[in-house]
């Protein structure tokens, strides 16, 4: 199975317009791109994507513009695009509306960070009869029988949280995600992604290495856009972490 790199931006940070950009410059080393709807309450993120959230929302980001950014984002690419975004608004939307609202434009998956799974039946019959793809989170203190549950819902992949807390850049990948990797491909069936706190090629070379089949990036590439906004640098800058990161998979896959 091909090892992949998931990379995570927020649409409408800083600009709509941005948001096409940054994906098509993503998409050269990315296997799946994931685009966040800008929350007002973002509990899962740390401060670099809270304050790209701020952004996006204060520059008018909408829901319906996030799909209109992947309708024009399919003229450029074929690259798998899945959308991660809070409850509330798939629930003011209506569920089944936003889903199919999502597959019209050519979206992949669906990530709702707090929707909790034993809440998730109908949600879960209409993500599959529009064919989109679902994916959870599991934390390291996740028990067995709940972490079977998760990945019974899942029908992209399971996504581990490699640490407690919110998302952000850590200098390292800690043995806790190691052995709460370890402890997963031991329980689940779906290929296992991690995120958070992953930014650098020696972590993606690392959790390759201990057993992922993918890694998630977002604060890294946040980071950047945040720095040079919209801009040819942020572009360029956002291809060479990408690649830095795809290579650390690669690396990671020769062990």
């Amino acid at each position: 199975m091909e090892k992949k790199l998931v990379s995570f931006i927020v649409a409408g940070d800083p600009n709509p317009g941005a948001t096409l950009r940054f994906m098509r410059a993503l998409t050269k080393y990315s296997d799946i791109i994931e685009l966040g709807i800008p929350f007002s309450d973002p509990m899962a993120d740390g401060e670099t994507i809270q304050r790209a959230n701020i952004r996006a929302l204060k520059g008018g980001m909408k829901v319906s513009k996030v799909f209109d950014i992947i309708r024009e984002f399919r003229a450029y690419s074929n690259t798998p695009v899945v959308v991660m975004t809070y409850y509330n608004p798939v629930y003011n939307m209506g569920v089944e509306n936003f889903v199919r609202k999502l597959k019209e434009a050519g979206g992949d998956g669906l990530i709702v960070v707090d929707l909790p799974v034993e809440e998730a039946e109908d949600y879960l019959s209409i993500c599959r009869s529009y064919n989109i793809g679902t994916v959870f989170l599991a934390a390291p203190n996740t028990p067995e029988d709940r972490l079977r549950e998760i990945d019974r819902a899942c029908s992209l992949f399971l996504y581990l949280v490699s640490l407690y807390g919110t998302t952000g850049v850590r200098d390292d990948i800690s043995n806790l995600a190691l052995n709460f990797l370890k402890r997963a491909k031991g329980i689940c069936k779906n290929p296992i992604y991690v995120g958070f706190g992953v930014w650098k090629r020696e972590h993606a070379r690392k959790l390759i290495e201990g057993g992922a089949d993918g890694v998630v990036v977002g604060s890294a590439y946040v980071k950047i856009i945040e720095r040079y906004g919209d801009s040819e640098e942020t572009l360029k800058k956002l291809e060479e972490k990408s690649k830095e990161l795809k290579e650390g998979i690669l690396e990671g896959c020769k062990k």
